[in-house]
């Protein structure tokens, strides 16, 4: 099996302070090598950041929708110092949550941070929770000026015609947990015949549990299992999903990566 990216992981957040390191040591052995860290909130994203020897940690800058009440006036220029003091650092986690509080003003938050990762040249990592249809119009009005848009929708779900128009965008979807359990047959449809150069692996840990491991704190290492389920859903070899899966997340998070290599953490 190729090495493997967990795009989309809260490995920062407080479930992991007690075993965080034994949760990177199993991720490292399943053959994990990089993670993606999204960040949530200024507050999340001020927190120590986590090294490991053999798995490469990437972070990201956003304010999401759940935390709209810790949001306040200056977190959208300190996210910019981030951006501008982190090179290649993508934009998220962002997006629109018709289940948060003050819709109005997650739609304003969400079209400034747009109009950042369009200034710096960063990927976008997209939340949505009954909201796929808002953020695909905002994301066409602004790309008539901002053409480089592009990054992941995170833990997609929804049909075929749906993956279609994110991947015609130049967004990767996100797969994760949902395609284990058989009864999201919609999703798992719609993976099975969106292109497989436009997917990449994640957990959403320490949510989004995998079948078999409800009401567990999900980790890395269950991006074996996230894996397993794709490659019953598609046609190719084992060997073609593995190197589309992590040439695309390679191809997503570029500058990231690039960042990483300079620093001398890769």
């Amino acid at each position: 099996m190729s090495y493997l990216f967990d795009t989309h992981c809260h490995l920062d957040f407080e479930d992991f302070d007690a075993d965080r390191a034994e949760v990177l040591e199993r991720a490292a052995q399943a053959g994990i090598r990089t993670i993606m860290i999204p960040g949530v909130s200024r507050k999340q994203s001020q927190r120590e950041q986590v090294h490991h020897h053999e798995v490469l940690l990437l972070y990201g800058f956003g304010l999401h929708p759940y935390f709209i009440d810790q949001h306040c006036a200056g977190d959208l220029d300190w996210i910019g110092e981030q951006l501008d003091a982190h090179p290649g650092a993508p934009v998220g986690e962002i997006g629109l949550d018709a289940t948060c509080a003050d819709y109005k003003l997650q739609q304003k938050l969400f079209r400034d941070q747009v109009q950042f990762a369009a200034d710096f040249q960063r990927p976008l990592i997209l939340h949505h929770r009954n909201s796929q249809a808002d953020l695909l119009e905002i994301i066409r009005s602004m790309r008539d000026q901002l053409p480089a848009l592009a990054g992941v929708l995170h833990a997609f779900s929804g049909s075929a015609e749906q993956a279609q128009q994110w991947q015609e965008l130049g967004f990767k979807l996100g797969v994760g947990g949902t395609i284990t359990y058989e009864r999201a047959s919609k999703t798992r449809d719609a993976i099975a015949r969106s292109k497989l150069n436009g997917l990449v692996l994640e957990t959403d840990a320490p949510d989004m549990p995998v079948c078999g491991h409800q009401g567990q704190r999900n980790e890395p290492l269950r991006l074996l299992e996230v894996r397993k389920s794709l490659l019953g859903l598609r046609s190719e070899s084992e060997n073609e999903v593995d190197a589309a899966l992590w040439e695309g997340s390679q191809e997503v998070f570029a500058g990231a990566f690039a960042s990483a290599e300079r620093s001398g953490r890769r």
